[in-house]
């Protein structure tokens, strides 16, 4: 089944041309059903390549699902017009009435700033804690995943002594949990961060849950007890050339990156990076739609967060 998104957004026809079943809205509006409803709130400063990132793994659930997209109301973009925000964005103030089957939080370049510090962080705890009561599961990642633990259950960041950039392997802790089912016991997920959570904070809580874990870049995928919750600190949605891309920009920016690990081919720049987390990716975006939200969430949608 497709995503239903606006007609003229710029992300759909980079989505048909990779065959993924993609339905705009006006021939949406003529079927008679059920479509879940998800929130995207894009943090990230490339908003249209993350929008199609996500976009590309949501496409790939048997459900149809519309989208939403969230901007920030208290942030300038420096990197996309308010054009295009004011055209294809919703803001919290459009969307606070309203109720949501799933929502996504994503990363952003905000790492080695405090949370209070970050310009929206009061409206994004705004929103954090609206979707506890109006969504029926939120997927938080990377730095997204690093604000929801900080805000829901008090947990740290803690810096590195250097940025994260690579492909790393992770074990599995849980292996009934629906949101890895499918998994390998082991796979690969791309980290990209400057900051991160440590594993003792979240066993201190019990409502937390580690279901996967790396020996290079620690936790990965934590759920809440409820299932509401769902926070990957690393970018399963990052295409082959995105951590080439982030490489290339810190090296023009004067700084000494680090080549990113397991990444390139005998770490030489010159090679394409080989994909081998893609099938992984698939499967836990597929697997929080239907077992977190599709399977939980209500008819009525306007049930959510009424409904036990």
């Amino acid at each position: 089944m497709p995503i239903n998104i606006p007609d003229d957004l710029p992300a759909g026809a980079a989505l048909e041309s990779e065959n993924i079943f993609v339905m705009r809205e006006g021939r949406a509006t003529s079927q008679d059903i059920r479509p879940m409803k998800v929130l995207i709130l894009n943090l990230m400063p490339t908003k249209i390549e993350t929008e199609i990132q996500l976009l590309r793994l949501l496409g790939n659930s048997p459900l149809q699902t519309d989208i939403f997209l969230l901007q920030m109301a208290t942030h300038e973009s420096k990197n996309t017009s308010q054009e295009y925000l004011d055209k294809f964005y919703y803001t919290f103030d459009e969307v606070m009435e309203r109720k949501f089957d799933g929502m996504i939080i994503t990363g952003a370049p905000v790492e080695n700033i405090s949370f209070e510090n970050v310009d929206y962080w009061n409206e994004l705890c705004e929103i954090m804690e609206w979707s506890v009561n109006n969504v029926t599961s939120t997927l938080h990642i990377c730095w997204g995943a690093q604000a929801g633990l900080y805000y829901h259950y008090c947990i740290p960041k803690y810096p590195l002594s250097e940025k994260m950039s690579g492909v790393f392997m992770h074990t599995l802790h849980e292996k009934d949990e629906p949101l890895i089912r499918g998994f390998d016991d082991v796979f690969n997920m791309p980290h990209s961060r400057q900051t991160e959570i440590r594993s003792y904070d979240i066993h201190r809580n019990p409502h937390l849950h580690i279901i996967a874990e790396s020996k290079a870049a620690g936790v990965s995928i934590i759920t809440s007890e409820k299932a509401g919750q769902v926070f990957v600190t690393g970018h399963f949605e990052y295409d082959a050339g995105t951590l080439a891309y982030e490489y290339e920009r810190d090296l023009d920016r004067g700084l000494t990156p680090h080549i990113p690990d397991n990444y390139f081919p005998r770490d030489d720049p010159q090679n394409d990076a080989i994909v081998n987390w893609r099938a992984h990716a698939n499967l836990l975006f597929t697997n929080w739609l239907n077992y977190y939200v599709y399977q939980r969430t209500p008819y009525d949608i306007n049930r959510v967060g009424m409904d036990e």
